[in-house]
């Protein structure tokens, strides 16, 4: 089953407008059939998303804007990161097991993130994807999600 959810099909709304979305809250679910679209299995799973994990942090950790957005030690983000996105796109559920919801704009909110930083986070993460060797369609969903959701990240 592929689950689109209605919150995330506007990712250029407001926060007011999301708030009163008919869709907020609504899930699509197409039966893809045997062929259901699994990008996690598709990129080679939990080893590859910590292998991108580890080229984006590395960019960061030179990166004089978003550096001090992140706590002096890596180890920590790193994996949840690596273990978001695998759940994210179809993976085990660990990181919902040891971080609970996501809540990824709540977890976002405590930083500045305007225009500047979304573009510079999606430019390491990108470059990231092309480091890790990431092949189509795979790299094509990853890139759209990275976008849109550094987009609806923005809180400036």
């Amino acid at each position: 089953m592929l689950h689109l959810e209605g919150l995330f099909l506007s990712p250029g709304l407001s926060s007011a407008e999301r708030r009163n979305h008919p869709w907020k809250g609504i899930t699509i679910a197409v039966d893809m059939g045997e062929a259901e679209l699994n990008v996690h299995n598709m990129v080679g799973g939990l080893p590859t998303f910590e292998k991108l994990v580890d080229h984006f942090y590395d960019a960061v950790e030179g990166d004089p804007l978003l550096r001090p957005m992140y706590p002096e030690d890596l180890t920590d983000s790193r994996r949840h990161l690596a273990l978001f996105l695998s759940q994210f796109f179809g993976g085990p559920p660990e990181y919902s097991i040891m971080r609970g919801h996501p809540r990824l704009r709540a977890r976002h909110l405590p930083f500045v993130i305007g225009p500047k930083e979304r573009n510079a986070w999606v430019r390491h993460m990108l470059a990231a994807v092309d480091l890790t060797g990431i092949q189509e369609p795979g790299k094509s969903h990853l890139t759209r999600y990275f976008e849109e959701a550094a987009t609806f990240m923005i809180n400036q």
